[in-house]
């Protein structure tokens, strides 16, 4: 038995037993090291109403806010090393109509890297989509609103904003630029994992994009990209092995900004997601719907765990933040 296979036989444990107490309908998790050893294995139901379907080891899901660190992040870095954009000039450079009205204010002094870092004063959430359906009118009140400042946390905002820079230096929307090797902007309902039965568009989400303001906007920065274990690995070693971006992006990814932060990423820090065990060299992120990508650089290996928790409904303590923790402790030997 290979230690790839040996770490997440031993890792599987508190998924399983998750499933078993009914607290997350079903999971995917898979491991990679960083020459491609790698094992995945599949648990519980993809869907529970209105018509079950077991989880397959090669079921989409929608990653949520692994948006973050799969697609926009490694753009937004591209661009700065290509010398499109400084990550320390205002966001204004690109999007010069922000909050246009007001040329005195904060927000026209917000950084692409200040985003990438969570170090804004933007709130931490925003209900966007209960101002309209109008992907463009929502995009225009984005920009335009005069957003409450607050102390640093983090922000869906920060992404949107930089979602809204990818869309204007490309002269496309969000979903019109490639997701990427192995993603999409959608997937097969018959193949994804069902999220939530959506109290605004009246049915059980499946293939389409569960985030209420990414679904309003027509795609954003946030969230919206869907995927397999199998693609989120080929990410995560692309990573470990160099092959999936420059050494200075990959070095930006890992290098911190703040106690928790890294450019896009969660680093390890006390009481993370990723478990207590984890190397100092560990970035990671999670996603609303159940979702999870950890890169250790240091042991060489990654780790994705993808749950369908909040189907059918978000209201419910799935006990997704321990059930992470658990695993990661796991894998990292504990």
């Amino acid at each position: 038995m290979s230690e790839v296979q040996d770490t997440l036989d031993r890792a599987l444990a508190p998924l399983q037993t998750a499933v078993e107490a009914g607290r997350v309908p079903g999971g995917v998790l898979g491991i990679v090291d960083r020459d491609g050893h790698r094992a995945v294995r599949a648990l519980g139901s993809a869907q529970l109403v209105p018509t079950p379907r077991p989880m397959i080891e090669d079921t989409w899901f929608d990653l949520a806010s692994l948006t973050k660190v799969i697609f926009t992040t490694p753009r937004i870095l591209a661009l700065a090393e290509a010398g499109t954009i400084d990550l320390d000039a205002p966001l204004i450079s690109v999007l010069r109509d922000f909050r246009q009205y007001d040329a005195g204010n904060w927000e026209r002094r917000i950084t692409f890297r200040q985003c990438l870092g969570h170090q804004t004063p933007l709130p931490a959430v925003f209900p966007i989509y209960t101002y309209g359906r109008d992907p463009d009118l929502l995009r225009a009140f984005v920009l335009q609103h005069q957003w409450p400042a607050g102390p640093p946390v983090y922000s869906d905002i920060n992404f949107i904003l930089l979602g809204l820079a990818l869309e204007r230096l490309a002269g496309k929307t969000i979903r019109e630029l490639d997701a990427g090797p192995g993603f999409a902007w959608s997937a097969d309902p018959a193949t994804a994992a069902a999220t939530e039965d959506c109290t605004w568009r009246h049915r059980v989400l499946s293939g389409e994009v569960h985030d209420d303001n990414c679904a309003a906007l027509a795609g954003a920065g946030h969230a919206g990209l869907f995927g397999t274990a199998a693609a989120i690995l080929d990410f995560g070693r692309g990573l470990l092995d160099g092959t999936g971006a420059s050494a200075n992006a990959i070095s930006l990814m890992r290098r911190p900004l703040s106690a928790t932060r890294t450019h896009g990423w969660e680093r390890s820090h006390a009481g993370w997601s990723g478990g207590d065990n984890s190397s100092p060299g560990t970035i990671g992120h999670t996603g609303f719907t159940g979702t999870g990508l950890w890169i250790d650089f240091d042991a060489g290996r990654a780790w994705t765990l993808l749950t369908n928790r909040i189907h059918p409904t978000r209201h419910f303590d799935s006990g997704i933040v321990a059930l992470r923790r658990s695993v990661g402790d796991l894998v990292n030997g504990a």
